[in-house]
């Protein structure tokens, strides 16, 4: 029998062969998943990937392509959405109380072991109720879709963690001082873009040293990914929460420090799974936060995105008090399947470029 070549492709029987213990853990988990909410009386929506805004996070790069009516001189700039987020809170607006989609999303520039250019996020909301209320439907989750797939534990990369132990709750600013020995809230005024010399001293101690030209967010990013990230979720999952006000443009601040956000990310052996918010719902603060995400875009990238009108228009009908989170299913599929790579969890890969 001749040798396998290395340059096989996805679709030859056995390079899928080495695959299909893992999608079968895959199909596994989506079963799960739609079953945990359908328990839940949630609704599963189904909206358009092709959209005015592809999403307003600064570094986040899109695919864009034009739309064509029946006229040949009707043309339309469109992106491919890195979210459906805006989509589904005007299906909150129209007043579904309960939902979720399994979406198919796409970010440009995006390639690794745990990342795709196409990938698929789930993502549901919660009218009428607090982002807390997102822990519990996270932890009830995944240790649903971890028992579907036969995992009692998850290892990836070294570590490893208990989904069925309690899980622990871990704050940013608290994250900072238990990993990296830095006080981050006594160098952050509060403001959108805080001056970075303070953090850049901080960071210079403990030897990551600054960027020419780094943001006090990048600054913030840096620590996170080298100090911080490798050891959240090692034993037990681990909520990060209560993030700066200025690194969550969607989500509101809470009542009892504007300063921090109503935001969290879960992780597990290391890997970032989860991003949630309470929702900001006043239409000019979102506006102005979109104008000064798109300045800084357009500052370090050259470009903007517009903005979706009808998302704004949506708010100011009045969006809902509500929660919302956005997991990436494919990760969680790895998880659960004891997969090292993306590709691993993938029916096909996208294309290679």
């Amino acid at each position: 029998m001749p040798s396998l070549p290395v340059s096989a492709p996805s679709w030859h029987p056995d390079v899928f062969a080495r695959r299909a213990p893992h999608l079968v853990a895959r199909s596994r988990v989506l079963g799960a998943v739609r079953g945990f909410f359908a328990d839940r009386d949630f609704a599963e929506v189904d909206t358009p990937a092709l959209q005015v805004s592809p999403g307003m996070e600064p570094h986040l790069l899109a695919f864009s392509t034009e739309l064509q009516g029946p006229n040949p001189d009707d043309r339309r700039r469109l992106y491919l959405h890195t979210s459906p987020e805006f989509a589904m809170k005007k299906l909150l607006v129209a007043g579904l109380p309960r939902l979720w989609q399994l979406a198919h999303v796409y970010r440009n520039g995006e390639r690794s072991g745990t990342h795709s250019p196409e990938f698929s996020m789930l993502e549901w909301y919660r009218a009428g109720e607090g982002y807390h209320r997102l822990i519990d439907d996270c932890r009830d989750l995944v240790r649903a879709a971890a028992h579907a797939a036969g995992r009692e534990r998850f290892s990836f990369r070294g570590l490893a963690c208990d989904p069925f132990a309690d899980w622990r709750i871990l704050t940013v600013p608290d994250a900072f001082q238990e990993y990296a020995g830095v006080d981050l809230m006594a160098t952050y005024d509060g403001s959108h873009d805080p001056d970075p010399g303070a953090l850049a001293a901080e960071a210079t101690r403990i030897g990551i040293i600054p960027h020419a030209g780094d943001r006090w967010e990048d600054i913030v990013f840096r620590i996170l990914f080298e100090r911080i990230e490798p050891h959240l979720g090692a034993g037990v999952p681990c909520v990060l929460t209560d993030y700066p006000l200025c690194m969550a443009a969607l989500s509101r601040p809470k009542p009892d420090n504007p300063r921090l956000a109503e935001r969290f990310e879960l992780y597990a052996c290391g890997l970032e799974l989860a991003n949630a918010f309470g929702e900001l719902t006043d239409a000019a603060v979102q506006r102005a936060r979109f104008d000064a995400d798109m300045d800084l875009k357009e500052r370090l990238y050259g470009e903007r995105f517009p903005v979706d009108e009808d998302f704004l228009a949506a708010l100011e009908h009045g969006l809902p008090d509500c929660s919302g989170i956005a997991l990436g299913f494919d990760r969680l599929a790895m998880l659960c399947a004891g997969a090292e790579d993306i590709a691993q969890v993938l029916w096909l890969p996208v294309a290679a470029v």
